[in-house]
């Protein structure tokens, strides 16, 4: 197995950890299809790279059927019932806490989607039994998985952060400390409530014994989510956004997450008609589309059952005016927030047409920070993204879904290839995503080289009051003199592979039937087939 892995026949998947590679592959090679496959890795990735994702999080599918058709898994929680504005004005906050019992203010949805995909997966022939699915996740947590170098870095970084953030110390530290990198640890309990979901079925994560757990341990920490909460929840299928360019059909998540942001910036960039790779006016425009892109975001994007019609923001006649307002040569002023994130993206694709682009996500690293103790979930703090001001757009509310950044993407290119990509990220998903399409599709950099190149990411460092475009130092001196001359407030970081650039990743299907996946040198992944 590889970064990059290309000529299989029967299936590809890549994930950011080698573990969830493994356990994708074998399930391709025991016979399930491109959907089984990511479930798989889904579970696995929980269980390996806990950090960055988990089952107390949501998630989100874009599946390519074997008939071209794309649906829209959406597996976003929704605020809990308890979750007001009064809450915590009495436990007197200010905004939402990022850490502890009242971050964890969302009913997880990843699972809901995963129930969904299940589905998927057995109206496309899929046959294999949740036991085999789950297996590989059940081994990682229970026999022990290594400690990445990410997860030992974060986990000392944040733990002053986690003082309220019940059962994260017994979880996730060893002996009192930090782990190193290397360093063995289990999910015990993570891998009783999986081998209960392969008894039982995926259903009972929400309406059976292990929703029952979950709602007594979240009202035991002071959570606002309740069993009710849980009971009543169901991930949605629905159509997803698309916009077509000179290149093919591209498609993302409608709200509540960012996949409106992706479109638009890949949709802006073609009008710019930029004819060199790694220029000045490639940098250039991609930044200076996801400016107008996340101005549109910021205004438009909430829960669905609020949002606003979408498609009038991916006509020709609403790009066209956007790209007019583009200055090829100045950069425009920049005061848009930087957004963290801990997301993980994962892809699959076989060889009977299935491509599966899947992204799930905590939030912030380790979310709320608290872990179930009956389930050993790690609950998201994905509605810290709220606002308490009642004029704001994504303002508080009980059974609201709170803002994603979250968004999976897929391509069906006019050459007759499906890509599958996304990344990890926060406010880079959609700058990530750009980068590495416009280098493999528009100047047909080959998928290796387009995800090893250096990246970018426009937005606000913690702690300081300006905003940066921070680049990768392998980017040229001269390119990033230009840049700064035309008003961009670079900041060049130090590291060549930075994971502040997220972990991108692509699976390929080309029309001969071969099949093609790569992931992030700056992840612990890679890919691999069959």
């Amino acid at each position: 197995m590889s970064l990059h892995s290309a000529g299989h026949r029967r299936g590809v998947v890549c994930a950011p950890h080698m573990g969830a590679v493994e356990d994708g592959r074998r399930v391709l090679a025991e016979g399930g299809n491109a959907i089984e496959a990511t479930i798989a890795m889904a579970a696995s990735i929980a269980a390996v790279y806990p950090h960055m994702n988990h089952f107390g999080g949501d998630g989100f599918w874009l599946i390519r059927e074997k008939s071209g058709r794309v649906r829209a898994l959406m597996g976003a929680g929704g605020a809990g019932s308890k979750a007001t504005p009064r809450l915590y004005k009495d436990a007197g906050d200010a905004e939402i806490p990022a850490r502890g019992p009242l971050a964890a203010l969302t009913v997880p949805g990843a699972v809901g989607a995963i129930m969904l995909a299940a589905d998927a997966a057995k109206a496309a022939g899929g046959k294999l039994p949740r036991d085999v699915l789950l297996a590989g996740a059940v081994r990682h947590a229970r026999d022990g998985y290594t400690v990445t170098r990410s997860q030992a870095r974060l986990t000392a970084e944040k733990l002053p952060e986690m003082g309220t953030a019940s059962g994260f110390r017994e979880t996730f530290l060893a002996e009192g400390k930090p782990p190193a990198p290397g360093a063995k640890l289990t999910q015990t309990a993570f891998a009783a409530m999986l081998e209960q979901l392969a008894h039982a079925g995926f259903e009972d994560f929400y309406r059976g014994d292990i929703g029952r757990e979950i709602a007594a341990d979240l009202d035991r920490i002071g959570s606002p989510v309740t069993r009710g909460d849980l009971e009543k929840y169901q991930a949605v299928v629905t159509e997803p956004l698309s916009v077509v360019t000179q290149a093919g059909t591209l498609y993302n998540t409608p709200p509540p997450t960012q996949g409106l942001a992706s479109l638009i910036i890949l949709a802006l960039f073609e009008r710019l008609r930029v004819d060199k790779a790694e220029s000045f006016e490639h940098i250039h425009g991609l930044v200076e589309a996801t400016k107008r892109a996340f101005r549109v975001r910021d205004r438009v994007v909430t829960d669905p059952k609020i949002a606003p019609p979408l498609n009038s923001y991916l006509s020709a006649r609403f790009l066209d005016a956007e790209t007019a307002k583009i200055d090829p040569r100045k950069a425009a002023q920049w005061p848009a927030p930087y957004g963290e994130g801990d997301t993980i993206w994962m892809g699959a694709a076989d060889s009977s047409g299935l491509v599966v682009s899947y992204i799930q996500s905590l939030y912030w690293e380790f979310g709320s920070g608290c872990v179930l103790p009956k389930t050993g979930i790690v609950m998201q703090n994905r509605g810290a993204s709220f606002s308490l001001d009642p004029k704001a757009l994504n303002v508080l509310a009980p059974g609201k879904l709170p803002f994603h950044t979250l968004n999976p993407a897929i391509a069906s290119l006019k050459d007759g290839r499906v890509m599958a990509y996304g990344t990890m990220g926060g406010d880079g998903q959609p700058q990530s995503q750009a980068a590495l399409f416009t280098r493999h599709v528009t100047f047909r950099q080959p998928l290796d080289i387009a995800l090893d190149a250096p990246r970018w990411l426009l937005g606000r460092t913690w702690g300081s009051t300006h905003t940066n475009l921070r680049m990768e130092s392998r980017f040229d001196g001269n390119l990033i003199d230009r840049l700064m001359s035309a008003g961009h407030d670079v900041a060049v970081i130090d590291e060549s592979y930075s994971d502040t650039m997220g972990h991108a990743g692509a699976v390929v299907l080309h029309p001969n039937g071969t099949l093609e996946g790569g992931h992030d040198p700056r992840a612990d992944g890679g890919a691999a087939g069959v």
